[in-house]
């Protein structure tokens, strides 16, 4: 099975134990970046780091409020992540 670059980068994204907390973070409400901050020890550098990877992933979506940035997670593509879970390990007809 050939995976889509898209998936690649979802799978990228996803073994850092970090942004899989953000990702937690964010099932609960959309937040801002400094909402989010207050559940880390690092750096606002490393954030914004772990932010853009789950962006560039499409696994969270960003607007401006203002001068802030607002964090939500994109379900649509946690949803077809899941679909693709589902298939790759659903027993059945082809095992």
């Amino acid at each position: 099975m050939h995976e889509q670059p898209h998936h690649e980068s979802m799978f990228q994204a996803l073994a850092d134990v970090q942004r899989r907390k953000i990702l937690q973070i964010l099932k609960h409400k959309e937040q801002s970046v400094a909402e989010i901050k207050t559940h880390f020890d690092f750096s606002g550098a490393t954030l914004s780091h772990h932010l853009n990877v789950l962006k560039q992933a499409d696994l969270v979506r960003v607007r401006r409020e203002g001068q802030k940035r607002i964090y939500t997670l994109n379900l649509s593509v946690v949803e077809e992540l899941l679909l693709m879970f589902n298939e790759m390990f659903k027993r059945g007809q082809n095992d």
